[in-house]
């Protein structure tokens, strides 16, 4: 038998459960991400190198991983969308279990966060945010007719009014809109602007307060010739070993409670970018589940 990252389909002897939300209903630039989630686990399971060189095993075949996909979505408006995923997220939400949701555009993960924020208190978990914007608008009428407050834009405006604290990580573009917002919510929104100077990891680590995390990676925080295939591109951004360095230490140092890879677009003559998103998944759960495989 072929070992994959997905190896069973009892969702009840699931360590992991990788929740797929192909939506983009919301995006405003380039489409495509309603496809990320299948692409992404075709790498998983057919081209990833299942050996930790650091762990020396392969955690895919100690783990407990299944798949499970939330219909029906394509057709719906964000907000409706969001209430679906809500809806998902809170029938599968187990303090033992790593839900791990593949987008799909960001708005995906406001239902996530929404199902954890009314089965945990939301000002005892961290939010942990890669990404090149802030998706800080409280909607997106500055750019669109279709004047919405769940767009991929308004993500974590939604998120953060639900009473999550924010750190944002590797932003390097925002409107006036996200940036009187942040102004006005320090206190509770830490933004770590990307440029040439390079911040410590240790110092976005100090900046979490909380012993809980969310981890959200919108593929766009890295730097393009790492994740090219992206709806929103913005030049600069994480190198991918600072990001896989990032998130291990995160991990490592709180408890990870959820975590999202969203804003992956496939690209026609490159597969680099869903590649990536599942190598990402991979070293989160081997992360999460680090003690259980030593």
């Amino acid at each position: 038998m072929i070992d994959k990252v997905v190896n069973i389909k009892d969702m009840k002897k699931a360590d992991v459960v990788i929740l797929s939300a192909p939506y983009e209903g919301g995006v405003s630039f380039m489409g495509g991400t309603a496809k990320a989630p299948q692409k992404i686990l075709h790498c998983l399971n057919n081209n990833l190198e299942l050996f930790n060189v650091e762990l020396h095993c392969e955690p895919a075949k100690i783990l407990q991983t299944v798949h499970k996909e939330v219909l029906g979505l394509k057709k719906l408006i964000p907000e409706k969308a969001v209430k679906k995923i809500n809806s998902e997220y809170q029938k599968l939400f187990n303090s033992k279990k790593l839900i791990l949701i593949l987008g799909g555009e960001h708005t995906v993960s406001i239902g996530a966060l929404e199902a954890i924020s009314k089965k945990e208190n939301p000002k005892n978990i961290t939010v942990l945010q890669i990404d090149a914007h802030q998706d800080l608008r409280d909607n997106n009428g500055d750019y669109s007719e279709k004047k919405d407050k769940y767009a991929h834009s308004c993500a974590i405006r939604r998120i953060h009014e639900f009473g999550f604290p924010i750190v944002q990580v590797g932003v390097r573009t925002y409107s006036k809109y996200e940036y009187k917002y942040w102004q006005k919510n320090k206190k509770t929104i830490t933004v770590f602007e990307w440029n040439k100077n390079i911040i410590p990891v240790e110092k976005i680590l100090k900046s979490i307060k909380t012993k809980k995390i969310y981890l959200t990676i919108d593929v766009d925080g890295f730097d393009p010739a790492y994740m090219p295939g992206t709806g929103t591109p913005v030049q600069g951004g994480l190198s991918w070993y600072y990001g896989i360095d990032l998130i291990k230490r995160a991990i490592n140092t709180k408890e990870l409670i959820g975590a999202d890879i969203v804003e992956v677009s496939p690209m026609r003559d490159s597969v680099l970018t869903e590649y990536g998103a599942a190598q990402l998944v991979y070293n989160i759960i081997t992360g999460k589940f680090r003690k259980k495989l030593k």
